[in-house]
């Protein structure tokens, strides 16, 4: 298969996801929007398609003219037969999408924290994992999706939808050691003054080995899950 990822910061990139589809023999191109690259014009340049975090407004079409264009993508493969996953603010645009009410959060929830499956889940997850958080905004369940999880600090933490052909997942399971360090390194002043039961230190958010180390399985399990109906 053919995957393409809409990436929307330097510091948020594919991470463990370019791993798992290399080591599965799978082809892949990254559009990095921020730097003006345009999205794939036609649904046939890929089988499936990933859009990524990021810190901005789904709202914010002044300052990131290439909302539009990518909210129109995603509406096609929406209404098309193609895998779609998203991670973080490409979550929140798939939840707008279908219909799902976005809003800032009254508590950040950043950095580690448990995660635990719901039980109308229809992926393959574990009952309950750490994964690597970063948002301020939260989205409802949209009609007819099945809900994946829950933290303390989100009660919504993502979501599968058209029998889990699409996935929107607020936690990032991509990440890695360089991922994670991409990201501290690229919050702004904003991010720094965030406070809250469920921020953590940047320090403690670094000192996650053996959480990385657990993270990496689950992420294998749920590309295999959402992808293994469309290998042919």
């Amino acid at each position: 298969m053919h995957i393409y990822f809409l990436q929307h910061t330097p510091a948020q990139g594919p991470g463990r996801l370019a791993d798992w589809l290399d080591s599965m023999g799978h082809s892949f191109n990254t559009r990095p929007l921020y730097s003006g690259e345009l999205p794939p014009p036609q649904l046939h340049d890929f089988d499936a398609l990933i859009v990524l975090g990021g810190a901005m407004d789904i709202h914010d079409d002044n300052a990131h003219p290439w909302i539009r264009r990518e909210r129109k993508l995603i509406d096609r493969v929406l209404k098309s037969s193609k895998p779609l996953l998203g991670i973080g603010f490409g979550a929140q645009l798939i939840a707008d999408a279908l219909g799902a009410i976005v809003s800032r959060s009254t508590q950040p929830e950043l950095g580690w924290h448990r995660v635990t499956r719901s039980d109308r889940c229809d992926l393959d997850l574990p009952e309950s994992f750490d994964a690597f958080h970063w948002h301020r905004d939260i989205f409802g369940l949209p009609e007819g999706s099945t809900p994946i999880g829950a933290s303390e600090a989100s009660p919504v933490q993502g979501f599968s939808w058209d029998g889990a052909r699409v996935v929107a997942l607020q936690c990032h399971l991509e990440t890695t050691r360089s991922w994670l360090n991409d990201c501290l390194a690229g919050a702004d002043d904003s991010v720094h003054e965030l406070a809250g039961p469920w921020v953590q230190s940047f320090d403690e958010m670094r000192d996650s080995q053996r959480r990385l180390d657990r993270l990496a399985p689950t992420l294998d399990r749920l590309m295999t899950d959402w992808l293994q109906p469309f290998m042919y």
